[in-house]
């Protein structure tokens, strides 16, 4: 689908610059645009791409002023970053959606499906199990017996989510993401072997949840482990059984959570940030990255390290770590000129 600047002008409230019937059919960044694309500038480090981007039209904001010629079309708006947010949404929007279930599906006869659902190649869905409306199932996937999928939400290739687990309506599960799976839970025996503890408990997955791919949430022991609604969690994320993420939370790639534990609402997880069993983390809490956290946090607190200090503290005991080589060097010449002295 193709908009022209005018049209683009008209949706965001702009005003146009330059050709208004210029015309893209693609979003791109503005040092790699191309002709047919739309880029935007929202950081000043990138004002030079500006004077040579091949892209036909560049969002920017009302108040700039270019300090040198600009051949492609201009569209000033208010807010460009929240432009860009609503324009990839419409263009999101505007592409053919799948439709339809595949021949090549087995789906039970005591399963139920929901109006105008898509359910791809080599799909398997189990007894009992529920798919709302609109829902987008891609190819090889695995629902299980008793499994619940809100209306309109989305599976890319490969999600398996095993019996009894729950999602909600609107979210994204993208590839090789697993629901279910059992907790990482065995007993010792006497003998140095391990006795596999039955996970007998569930996932929740409510409204809105976004999972990366490959990320895993294990079935609790008992009871559920719980992601709450808005969750944003990137790929290779490792929740444990019977672990709770609180509302609008978001975590970057390879974070691991040991089981049991409480993650508040609103948080906001580095990368590769590991979280101890049995702890709680409070809401609007921020963790920094590769962070160890043994620890509870309490409320609206910063954490950064490992083992894991208060932001502050982290910054100046950082501040004295960097140095230390200058400070060894340091006291051993002061030992030299001490012994020196002792001699006299």
């Amino acid at each position: 689908m193709q908009f022209t600047a005018e049209m683009i002008a008209g949706l965001l409230g702009g005003e146009v610059v330059g050709n208004k019937d210029a015309t893209v059919a693609t979003v791109s960044s503005i040092d790699g645009g191309k002709a047919g694309s739309l880029a935007y500038l929202t950081n000043p480090k990138y004002e030079q791409y500006i004077y040579t981007t091949e892209a036909s039209i560049v969002l920017v904001d009302k108040t700039f002023e270019p300090k040198d010629e600009v051949k492609t079309t201009l569209v000033k708006v208010d807010n460009v970053g929240q432009c860009v947010l609503n324009l990839l949404e419409m263009y999101n929007a505007s592409r053919p959606r799948k439709t339809g279930i595949s021949k090549l599906a087995s789906i039970h006869e005591g399963a139920e499906v929901g109006e105008n659902a898509y359910i791809g190649d080599f799909t398997v869905v189990e007894s009992t199990a529920k798919l709302g409306d609109n829902v987008q199932i891609y190819p090889q996937c695995y629902i299980g017996d008793n499994v619940v999928i809100g209306e309109g939400t989305k599976l890319y290739p490969g999600v398996k989510i095993y019996e009894g687990c729950r999602v909600g309506k609107n979210c994204i599960l993208h590839a090789g993401v697993v629901v279910g799976a059992d907790g990482f839970g065995f007993a010792p025996k006497e003998d140095g072997t391990f006795a596999k503890i039955p996970q007998l408990g569930n996932v929740i997955i409510e409204d809105n949840v976004e999972l990366g791919a490959n990320t895993c949430v294990d079935r609790a022991k008992t009871d559920s482990t719980i992601v709450h609604s808005g969750v944003k969690l990137d790929n290779l994320i490792q929740v444990g059984h019977n672990v709770e993420i609180g509302s609008n939370t978001v975590m970057s790639a390879q974070v691991g959570i040991a089981g049991t534990t409480k993650i508040g609402s609103n948080c906001f997880v580095g990368g590769q940030v590991g979280f101890a069993d049995h702890i709680n983390i409070g809401n609007g809490c921020k963790i920094g990255s590769q962070s160890g956290i043994d620890k509870s946090v309490p409320d609206g607190e910063i954490r950064f390290g490992s083992p894991a200090l208060a932001g502050i503290q982290y910054h100046r005991s950082f501040a004295v770590f960097k140095n230390l080589p200058d400070l060894a060097s340091k006291v051993r010449d002061m030992e030299k000129r001490l012994i020196k002295i002792e001699e006299k």
